[in-house]
């Protein structure tokens, strides 16, 4: 009986998470550094050291691909479960452990070229920022949003409306140093500086919404 090549990894089938994870890697070093339209699904594939095909069975199209790279890019950061509310934690110190994390996430070089590249393509693809806006900044309000709609429910603090104040938090968060690093005109913040900066914000967020 001839002997039949084994079947290729289709719909259903088990994917390999570490060919996935060096796709997404590929795919963040290519579009950081040749732009969104010069990368192609070759070159990831090359990159990443793996088949066209291996890199079409993760991902439908670059769309697909670019989308899950930046929401990787914020998970790895800022985990889902950091939005969640642990029985007998103070809410101070998950607000604490959220911007701690927002914070470097923002600031890394890697996040801050990804802005200016979403920045200078925006105006030509705006399909492209919105798919950049969806897997990361709405992602991390939504789920933000989430975590004070239960400490709302709790009655720790009272939040009417907990999509405007995760707005307003990431926002304070961000502050002025991130504009001086996306303009090119400042340095990150040193670790103790960083620090100081998020408790102040934090600080301000329970007074603000305490009952």
């Amino acid at each position: 009986m001839p002997n039949n090549p084994p079947a290729p990894n289709g719909p259903g089938r088990p994917k390999d998470p570490a060919k996935r994870q060096a796709i997404l890697e590929a795919a963040k070093t290519l579009f950081l550094s040749h732009g969104y339209a010069n990368t192609s699904m070759d070159a990831v594939a090359a990159e990443a050291g793996v088949s066209k095909l291996t890199v079409y069975s993760h991902f439908n199209d670059k769309e697909t691909l670019f989308s899950a790279a930046v929401a990787a890019k914020c998970e790895a950061q800022l985990p889902s479960m950091v939005f969640e509310l642990p029985d007998g934690i103070p809410v101070e110190n998950v607000l604490l452990n959220i911007a701690r994390g927002f914070h470097q996430l923002i600031n890394s070089e890697e996040s801050v070229n990804l802005h200016r590249l979403i920045m200078a393509l925006g105006s030509q693809d705006p399909k492209l920022s919105l798919i950049f806006f969806e897997a990361g900044p709405q992602r991390m309000v939504q789920g933000m949003e989430r975590l004070l709609t239960r400490v709302n429910e709790t009655g720790e603090l009272s939040i009417d409306l907990p999509r405007n104040a995760a707005e307003h938090f990431f926002c304070l968060i961000k502050g002025a140093g991130n504009f001086r690093l996306l303009y090119g005109c400042g340095e990150p913040l040193t670790e103790e500086a960083a620090q100081s900066h998020v408790e102040e914000v934090v600080g301000l967020f329970m007074r603000a919404y305490r009952p």
